[in-house]
């Protein structure tokens, strides 16, 4: 007689894996019991003969439930104490090792067949879930993951599944906490855009039938709220968007299954994979013509789409005549994705007709994943709902805990703690209170969850001086007297992608929007060598002027009349730009492009690959205004589509430094040549392929590519024709633009030993 206690870490709670433990207990005749603890880890104690402890780890390692990862399983012999029988023990507060806490799992094809059968007591009912699927972190408060510490609390079980809860042979509600049926789970209701009930039999057919009509409705779902309704009408979505101020921006589209999916986008087997996995994100791909309306993504050949995951959205969409819909974030422009009824009837009611809603209560809020493919990869964009809060681990344990703030676009936060980067949920822009308030929110979650007190961390920064990201970090700087670590803004992308594969020392591409320069200018394409000793910059992107600064950004036909302006004196430069025709590409015409020729001398410089890639959209006339993060350069590259390589010869380099400038100065003078679209594909061909070649002559083999413009297709494949693609490594755990910066703070610190 042995006994062994067991230690599991990973995903192993909330998904079923305490009832498959008792499951092989049982089978193997063992004794003991299993028990949550209080760092989301499981304890095991199985007492029996060797031979059959052996067959029962055999199993536990090899054969888990659905949705469980295994990270770490720690096996330690012990006395026996003479157990008579194996038990599920009541959940314990004791921490022994920290573990991961459960991301969002769409719907299951199990609990789906079960709502659409009319001999099912779940039979249309909108919060159906089991151990493989249903909302984990969007209601967890604390662990250990028990439905006292959810937002389910407020639902005591029914008999029936009282039993099925108790009963061991029911292998996906045994001892699995969200469970409900209609008679003890949450509720649906309609109200209209004052709040009002509207009071009829089936609250979602009847908002089906409204969005039909032409509504948009609010719809809570796992993580927040949608804004619904049709995608086939012009006059909805141009209601849409201008209730929401998004003049531009992609709207996501949510379809009822694959088959529907493929009536409105070019899926191959890969994508329908990823559509129906239990992460269900957001997936940006080739859309089919005339199947949506334009307004949908003005002026773009792709369509983000997802499928249903959950009932509700399942019954809703089945319930509509197209049977896919707009599935926009539930926000005010700029704002995190709302999850409170009140705030929603608040915020929403001047966007919204009417409000799809219930009554249980979103914990963490969490938006939609967006994920696409750069040469056949798959990409994250957006590390959110499905994703996170999984962890990264590290190759050692920290020496200290840390807490990483991020940057500016597209945030997240991330604390270290043992031998594991915890990255939070999406966060958004930092550029008001309500997201600055919800980034400290995340990372309160998370200090909280993994016993990380504020005084325990070391607080990393963004370099750049006026981030509100920074004043998190600062605040705990001076709380408690701990220095602050800056890291340079693409070192951190370039760490990001290092973290993954637990590299210490190599050559990185950032190719990104902006970043705070060590020189105070803006960077952006840069070959980087970083490791433990620090990092050095061993080439870039030539500068080109920003006149205006941030106006630059949101109108690049200024960046074309700077570089016009330094390369050619202003009063020639006034009229090549006249030549272009650049004044039409400016709101303020012919006086705004005078104006920007007066402000040349005071303008920043910028090495960044976003600016270069926006200024030649801008002189290719295929888009001339951002009005959201990236349009200029996505649109360019969707239009190089189907463009040919003309050269090797247009986009040349001096060194260390890729000539930009001029090739932005040649281009305005009718001197490189081309049809508009071989041009587009030729210069993001030869932008990625100059870099390569910097990282190649350092010595570089590997290489490691970050940065917001590393998910597009053309650059890199530059890149691969130079390293060769086995050579060159994109992050596929986080995303390679400001979404994974927090994470490889975290990892540059970590590497140069704060940490």
């Amino acid at each position: 007689m042995r006994a062994w206690r067991i230690r599991v870490t990973g995903v192993v709670q909330g998904v079923g894996f305490r009832p498959h433990v008792y499951r092989l207990a049982k089978k193997y005749g063992l004794r003991g019991y299993v028990q949550n603890l209080g760092g989301s880890e499981v304890e095991i104690w199985v007492e029996g003969e060797e031979t059959l402890l052996r067959s029962f780890l055999e199993d536990l390692k090899l054969k888990t439930p659905r949705s469980a990862e295994l990270d770490e399983v720690v096996v330690e012999e012990v006395e026996p104490s003479g157990f008579s029988d194996f038990a599920i023990l009541r959940s314990g507060t004791n921490i022994t090792k920290v573990s991961m806490i459960p991301p969002d799992f769409g719907i299951c094809d199990d609990c789906l067949r079960e709502v659409l059968d009319p001999s099912s007591r779940w039979y249309r009912y909108p919060f159906h879930s089991c151990a493989w699927c249903g909302p984990r972190f969007s209601v967890i408060e604390r662990i250990p993951y028990d439905r006292e510490n959810t937002s389910m609390r407020h639902f005591p079980l029914c008999p029936d599944c009282l039993e099925e809860y108790g009963d061991p042979g029911n292998i996906r509600r045994f001892h699995i906490q969200g469970i409900s049926c209609p008679n003890c789970g949450p509720q649906v209701y309609l109200v209209d855009g004052r709040g009002s009930p509207v009071n009829v039999k089936d609250p979602i057919v009847e908002a089906a039938r409204l969005i039909d009509e032409g509504s948009i409705v609010a719809v809570k779902g796992i993580g927040g709220f949608h804004l619904a309704c049709l995608a086939t009408d012009d006059d909805v979505l141009r209601r849409l968007r201008d209730r929401k101020k998004r003049p531009r921006k992609p709207f996501a589209v949510m379809a009822l299954d694959l088959k529907v999916a493929e009536r409105i986008a070019v899926l191959d087997e890969n994508a329908k994979s990823i559509l129906s996995s239990p992460a269900r994100p957001i997936l940006i791909l080739p859309r089919v013509p005339g199947s949506l309306s334009e307004l949908v993504a003005p002026g773009l050949r792709t369509v983000g789409v997802m499928l249903a995951y959950s009932a509700l959205h399942y019954l809703l969409l089945s319930a509509t005549r197209d049977k896919y819909l707009v599935m926009t974030s539930g926000n005010e422009s700029g704002e995190p994705i709302i999850k409170d009824n009140e705030e929603a009837l608040r915020k929403l009611s001047g966007i919204a007709d009417y409000f799809l809603m219930h009554n249980r209560r979103i914990v963490n809020r969490v938006d939609d994943s967006v994920v696409r493919f750069t040469d056949g990869e798959t990409v994250l964009i957006r590390r959110s709902r499905g994703y996170a809060p999984k962890w990264l681990p590290l190759p050692r344990p920290v020496r200290v805990p840390a807490l990483s703030t991020g940057a500016f676009l597209m945030n997240t936060g991330s604390i270290a703690v043992e031998k594991y980067v915890i990255t939070t949920q999406h966060i958004g822009d930092l550029e008001n209170l309500e997201t600055y308030n919800f980034l400290i929110e995340a990372l309160e979650f998370l200090k909280r969850t993994y016993g990380v007190s504020d005084c325990d961390a070391v607080p990393i920064v963004d370099k750049h001086p006026y981030y509100l990201s920074r004043r998190v970090a600062e605040e705990l700087s001076a709380k408690c007297s701990r220095e602050l670590v800056e890291v340079q803004h693409h070192v951190a992308h370039v760490a990001a992608a290092m973290l993954e594969a637990w590299e210490e020392d190599a050559v990185g591409i950032a190719i990104d929007g902006v970043g705070y320069g060590d020189d105070g200018q803006a960077w952006g394409g840069e070959v980087l060598r970083v490791g433990r000793e620090g990092y050095e910059r061993l080439g870039h992107l030539d500068y080109v002027p920003l006149p205006g600064g941030d106006r630059a950004t949101y109108y690049p036909a200024r960046i074309l009349v700077g570089v016009a302006g330094e390369v050619f004196g202003c009063e020639e430069a006034a009229k090549i730009a006249e030549a272009n025709g650049l004044e039409n590409l400016l709101p303020g015409g012919r006086q705004e492009l005078l104006l920007t020729l007066k402000q040349l001398g005071s303008a920043p410089k910028a090495s960044s690959a976003g600016r270069f890639l926006d200024a030649v959209a801008a002189a290719l006339k295929v888009s001339w205004e951002r009005s959201y993060e990236g349009e200029p350069a996505i649109t360019l590259e969707e239009y190089s589509w189907g463009g040919s390589l003309i050269g090797d010869s247009l986009l040349e380099r001096e060194e260390g430094v890729v000539l930009t400038k001029d090739f932005l100065a040649r281009l305005l003078t009718g001197e490189v040549k081309g049809h508009p679209r071989d041009l587009a594909y030729t210069v993001q061909f030869l932008l990625g392929r100059r870099l390569a070649e910097i990282a190649l002559e350092s010595g570089a083999r590997k290489v490691y590519v970050a940065g917001g413009s590393a998910v597009n297709t053309v650059i890199i494949k530059g890149i691969k024709s130079v390293l060769g693609g086995e050579n060159v490594y994109i992050p596929r755990k986080l995303p390679p633009g400001d979404n994974g910066i927090s994470a490889g703070q975290i990892y540059y610190a970590y590497l140069v030993d704060y940490v």
